[in-house]
């Protein structure tokens, strides 16, 4: 592999000294003068018909300036995609949790007091809080309007809960299915789960002097927001303006609106700046977790092992609303993966999002494809018990190679799944043996890089600084790091001397956002290309002012030397020279689908009390599919996060709702793994030159997570028999599934 002077180094993050001084400004942070503070009363029902809403009392309170109600803005919705979404609720509420009234006042305290001095009356109305309850027959229909919503994908045939419907595959199913000498059938479900950032969504909004409108938000889309809310608010987008802030954690779930809408028609209604910061329990109950699912699986094999056939059902609770998932499709992308990276002829795979009376889902890292690997690869387990199988030897025997059309129907990745799958074996040394009650369980998948634009500018200024412009908005991954050594690398700059600055939506292009691994294949070449292009100008630059071929100079650190002579001069004093700084710039647009994939494979390896159910996690083993690795600390940083997501996913971590309420909306009683709960991380990397970009990169961001859940399953059946179907695999559903396979025997 070439040899890089930057790529491959372990730099250090590039806002790792502001974040941990303090110096960081996040929206929070940001104070103007007369803000005032917005707080929201919600429904404690999942659904119901307002009566009537009385707001004398809270409106007569000293320190409160407005009070809004959903007949304030009625008929105002938003969304990413779909707009669905509205400001309040208007006349009905669809969950617990949904915000009814708001109010500005001088101080947080005040609001709250205000919004507790709100008089509603409900009427209470039948709920249905699971997918299967909402598409029974007599159902009440959540959106009667639903026709009628901008960004609805395609028409439906009639009014229905069931509003998105998305089928992938190829072949004739049923011609495998006949062809096959067994059909193994299989349900799995999978939980609601937030994205546990430690910013809870906040936003100042300020309408100012010339009439625009100014916002702080922690979103990870600042372009996109800008766009949501022209449609939402009918506003030109000229006067909006979305300045950067530092966000605190996103994974996936910091992208759309959520309050700034409200706090838009507040500071509309007072003439001063409005801040929100939601709770972390308003944030449990109201943001946008991750969607629980029901699939239904049904699977054609050979005596020999050999797939022939595989239908997949998707049934998404998508909740009360649909406008927080950001895709074209408003659905989970990642619902196409529920065939595997395996060889199957004939498949059928069917994602179906349907309303109830719950959370609104979002996107959380690995959006469909952490409910689509825990089934289908629990699925693979089954079907080689079943056959008589080892669940290695299954895989192996229909793994797909790379560059071959996958079972989905879509066109084959660049990838290398073979070898990353021996990677992980030797890693995690799974062919060792193990005591009784230890259990090794396995699970490939594989992964993507999302599509896009977007923008950089490099500019060589006099005082010696090379400064990058980007239009990302930093979500925590290290993404000013690595363009900041794309362009080290580029210029033979060591990346402590380039400061990154992100630009505000009014100062740089369009950019698509953060989400979907995209940063490292959008962002990489533009970064790259700005830099050359700055390079270039500096170098008619000198040619200009020394009168040196510009063949024959080059750039080395701080300076400009002729290759010939040895000359040399400091960059900064040319530039000081010549008056103005020195700048490239580039867009990449990246409209097509990524031919470059990453194959993984997980290895969990678990010890379970047959006594009690409780589940330990020995060790697990994260093996991946890489290009050239911008920064090692960082990668690895990305795959041991996504490893710990993972590991509470299979193991802890669930939103709870009793009667449609969320009833563990803290992070005391929402059970994230904590250092105490992590086992010994093994990872293996198969490296190559097979990325993309100018130096062969592949995204890791969301990979690690998804198939963490599937592998811990498996690695429970292989220690004491029982399978656990149903995410997170508790001691409680061990210990059950024990005591009904002994009453059994």
């Amino acid at each position: 592999m070439q040899a890089y002077h930057v790529i491959g180094t372990a730099a250090p993050r590039v806002d790792g000294v502001a974040k941990t001084t303090g110096a960081a400004r996040y929206a929070a942070d940001t104070d103007l003068p007369g803000m005032l503070w917005m707080k929201a009363l919600r429904s404690p029902y999942p659904h119901a018909r307002i009566v009537r809403i009385d707001t004398s009392r809270a409106r007569r309170l000293p320190g409160v300036h407005a009070v809004l109600t959903g007949a304030d803005v009625a008929g105002v919705l938003y969304g990413r995609r779909l707009r669905d979404v509205p400001a309040l609720a208007h006349e009905r509420v669809r969950f617990a949790g949904e915000r009814v009234a708001a109010v500005a006042a001088t101080d947080a305290e005040t609001a709250q007091r205000a919004c507790d001095l709100i008089d509603i009356v409900y009427e209470e109305l039948p709920a249905v809080l699971e997918p299967e309850d909402a598409l029974a027959d007599g159902a009440p229909l959540l959106h009667p309007d639903v026709q009628a919503y901008q960004g609805l994908p395609a028409p439906l045939p009639q009014p229905t809960n069931a509003f998105v419907s998305d089928v992938w595959g190829r072949g004739d199913p049923e011609r495998g299915f006949a062809g096959a000498d067994l059909i193994v059938e299989g349900v799995y479900t999978t939980q609601r789960a937030h994205q546990a950032y430690l910013e809870p969504h906040s936003c100042v909004v300020w309408i100012d002097d010339d009439g625009r409108l100014q916002i702080w938000a922690p979103n990870k889309a600042p372009h996109r927001l800008k766009l949501n809310l022209v449609d939402a608010l009918g506003l030109d987008p000229e006067h909006i303006v979305v300045r950067h802030s530092t966000i605190g954690g996103d994974f996936g779930g910091k992208g759309s609106p959520m309050d700034i809408p409200v706090c838009y028609f507040l500071a509309q209604k007072t003439g001063r700046p409005v801040k929100s910061v939601m709770t972390f329990a308003e944030e449990f109950s109201a943001a946008n977790p991750r969607h629980p699912s029901v699939v239904r699986m049904r699977t054609g094999v050979k005596r020999d092992g050999t797939l022939t056939a595989h239908e997949a059902r998707f049934l998404f609770n998508s909740g009360a609303y649909g406008g927080f998932k950001p895709v074209p499709g408003v659905n989970l992308p990642g619902a196409s993966h529920a065939a595997g990276p395996y060889r199957i002829p004939h498949t059928r795979i069917e994602a179906i999002h349907v309303y109830t009376n719950t959370i609104p889902g979002g996107f959380f890292r690995g959006p469909g494809a952490v409910q689509a690997n825990f089934a289908i690869e629990s699925h693979m387990d089954v079907i080689a018990q079943r056959l008589g199988l080892d669940p290695l030897e299954l895989r192996q025997k229909n793994l797909v190679r790379g560059g071959e059309e996958l079972a989905n129907g879509m066109p084959g990745l660049t990838m290398r799944p073979e070898e990353t799958v021996d990677a992980a074996i030797r890693a995690s040394g799974y062919h060792d043996p193990r005591p009784a009650h230890v259990g090794r369980g396995i699970s490939l998948s594989y992964k993507d890089q999302g599509e896009g634009v977007s923008s950089v500018a490099v500019t060589f200024r006099p005082d010696g600084a090379v400064l990058l412009h980007t239009s990302v908005f930093e979500q925590g991954t290290g993404s000013y790091t690595a363009l900041a050594q794309i362009v080290g690398e580029a210029l033979d700059v060591a990346p402590g001397l380039i400061e990154v600055q992100a630009w505000d939506s009014d100062d740089g292009p369009f950019d698509t956002g953060v989400g979907a691994s995209r940063v490292t294949r959008v962002a990489g070449p533009a970064a790259y290309e700005a830099a050359i292009r700055a390079r270039a100008e500096l170098f008619q630059l000198a040619t200009r002012l020394l009168g040196w071929p510009a063949e024959r100079i080059a750039l080395s650190g701080d300076a400009v030397r002729r290759t010939d002579t040895g000359e040399s001069t400091p960059w900064a004093g040319l530039v000081a020279q010549a008056g103005v700084p020195v700048t490239g710039s580039a867009t990449n647009d990246e409209h097509e689908r990524s031919p470059v994939a990453s194959a993984m494979a997980q290895v969990a390896e678990v010890r379970v009390d047959p006594e009690t159910g409780r589940v330990e996690l020995l060790k697990l083993t994260s093996a991946h599919d890489v290009g050239v690795i911008i920064n090692p600390i960082g990668h690895q940083g990305q795959i041991n996060g996504g490893v710990v997501q993972g590991i509470g996913h299979a193991l802890t971590e669930e939103l709870m709702l009793q009667d449609g309420r969320v009833v563990n909306p803290n992070l005391a009683d929402y059970k994230l793994p904590s250092i105490a709960d992590l086992p010994e991380l093994r990872t293996a990397l198969v490296e190559s030159e097979e990325g993309v970009g100018p130096y062969r990169t592949k995204g890791i961001g969301e990979y690690a997570i998804e198939g963490i859940s599937a592998a811990v399953a498996n690695a429970v059946a292989d220690a004491v028999g029982v399978r656990i179907a149903d995410a997170p695999v508790t001691a409680e559903k061990v210990y059950r599934a024990l005591r009904e396979r002994d009453r059994q025997s």
